[in-house]
């Protein structure tokens, strides 16, 4: 049995269609009201900040992964993730489960200095620093072997379908509106996104695959790093439609953010906007060299065809 843990976002369902593909077709799904993926999924509904529920949601689990998203609310954020965190490891333990925790990169600092698996912690902000203490609580139980577990982390998203983020809602969702795309502080600098399917695919890898347990991995980017400027451009040949695009200065954030909820919880990223970000993915790439990595430009053509 392996279990999603957080199921029903875009992640956690190309997840499961991928584990069912080439994993195992004993898959459960938890969330508070999970929705079935394929005829033989098994669903359990959870809340995942009682960790009795938690407890039983694992019980029978070769694998979890977890995969819970929170809207981006800071205050949030720091009430139920750590709760999350100690259920998900409490359960583990008790159950022999393993655990293979879906990360993401806000503790990371927002310099232009490459991140490897091995950058050190540096939060710029709320959510940052929730992100930093849940790692750190699995990382912490991991050494002292309560869990066998690892970690695939991520940088932000871009992707078809229901993927949600700032790349998408500020860029790509415009123009296949036909409106003019908004960059976030600089049109040039490189910019680190994974695309959605392939962080998916290759966490059902790492899970299924003993010796990743006890690592930390950067789930693979393609590593020709274009600009948001160079991705309109590719929007542009794709579509046969030339467009401009407007650039949200930091000064147009620090005004808005207090009267527009969802751009002050983006505030505290903005400086990993202003420089080159640059997501290392190169340990992965050298263990599962066969990994087929989808290319900014094929992802472009795909948001833009659907």
């Amino acid at each position: 049995m392996q279990t999603v843990l957080g199921a029903g976002g875009p992640i956690a369902d190309e997840l499961v269609n991928e584990l069912h593909r080439n994993h195992t077709k004993d898959i459960r799904l938890v969330s508070r009201k999970p929705s079935r993926v394929n005829d033989t999924d098994e669903v359990v509904p959870a809340d995942l900040t009682d960790a009795d529920a938690t407890s039983r949601a694992v019980a029978g689990s070769d694998i979890a992964y977890l995969t819970v998203g929170l809207p981006l609310d800071s205050e949030l954020w720091e009430r139920q993730f750590p709760v999350i965190m100690r259920n998900v490891i409490d359960a583990c333990a008790t159950h022999g489960t393993k655990l293979v925790f879906f990360d993401n990169t806000y503790m990371y600092p927002g310099t232009p200095t490459p991140q490897t698996e091995s950058t050190a912690f540096a939060p710029g902000g709320r959510k940052g620093r929730v992100r930093a203490r849940i790692t750190t609580m699995l990382l912490e139980a991991m050494r002292e072997g309560r869990v066998e577990a690892l970690i695939g982390r991520a940088p932000e998203f871009y992707g078809p379908g229901r993927t949600t983020s700032y790349t998408n809602s500020l860029v790509f969702d415009r123009i296949k509106a036909d409106k003019r795309p908004f960059v976030p502080v600089d049109a040039h600098a490189k910019r680190s996104l994974i695309w959605t399917p392939d962080a998916s695919r290759a966490l059902a890898l790492l899970g299924n695959t003993p010796d990743a347990y006890g690592q930390t991995w950067h789930l693979p980017v393609d590593p020709d790093r274009k600009s948001y400027a160079q991705l309109i451009e590719i929007a542009g040949e794709v579509t046969g439609r030339r467009t401009g695009y407007t650039v949200l200065p930091m000064l147009a954030f620090r005004l808005a953010r207090r009267f527009v909820k969802p751009l002050d919880e983006m505030y505290e990223l903005l400086a990993r906007y202003r420089d080159d970000n640059i997501f290392d993915s190169a340990k992965f790439a050298a263990r599962f060299p066969g990994f087929p990595v989808t290319s900014y430009r094929e992802g472009v053509e795909r948001i833009l065809a659907g």
